[in-house]
């Protein structure tokens, strides 16, 4: 393994090295810092690696085929944002390796989030790739009528159908993206049509 340089083996002030997340379920995103630091795409993709596994600085590097100092620099944001901790270290050939990883087995976004659904269409567009022939893809947009009632049940069967968080890669196992999102959409609404006239375009149809 490649030691790390002594500039990216200080601790983030306030972090304490090999302590376990508080929260070791789901880490609420709400501060303008953790939307800033996952916003960028290099971070965006050093979190998508750690999801998988810990792992140290030089297989971060390795695996997005970028500078050691570029990605120090990228895990630094993430520290100090509360979003990735530092898991342990060990001497390695003179130097400090460092084994990183999240702070929590996934995320959601808090209800007072400064964020706006935006921010998880643009991490979305950025890691989707088009389906190579015969591969499995598909995209839909469709429109709902629903009172609150019904928003609030279809809501809760969506997080049903989501695996959970943290889970490894099987062997043989290919990376999809899932984003489900139920919003009020912008969509003009016509009135009902008069009892007399839908009964009149429904014979001559």
């Amino acid at each position: 393994m490649d030691s790390v340089n002594s500039v990216d083996d200080e601790a983030t002030p306030g972090e304490r090295p090999a302590t376990p997340p508080h929260d070791p379920d789901l880490l609420e995103l709400r501060t303008p810092a953790q939307f800033k630091a996952l916003g960028h795409p290099v971070r965006h993709r050093i979190v998508n690696l750690l999801r998988q596994r810990p792992a140290t600085l030089g297989e971060l590097a390795a695996a997005l085929q970028a500078a050691k100092g570029t990605i120090g620099y990228h895990v630094r944001v993430l520290r100090e944002a509360g979003i990735v901790r530092l898991a342990g270290t060990r001497h390695v050939r003179g130097g400090t390796e460092q084994t990183l990883a999240l702070v929590s087995r996934g995320f959601r976004l808090h209800e007072e989030a400064v964020a706006d659904p935006e921010f998880l269409v643009r991490a979305a567009l950025g890691e989707m790739l088009p389906p190579r022939p015969g591969q499995a893809e598909q995209t839909l947009l469709n429109h709902l009528w629903l009172t609150q009632e019904e928003a609030h049940a279809l809501i809760a069967r969506l997080r049903d159908l989501l695996p959970p968080p943290g889970r490894t890669p099987p062997p043989g196992g290919e990376p999809y993206g899932l984003l489900l999102s139920l919003y009020p959409a912008d969509i003009p609404t016509l009135p009902p049509c008069p009892s007399g006239e839908s009964a009149a375009k429904n014979s001559t149809s």
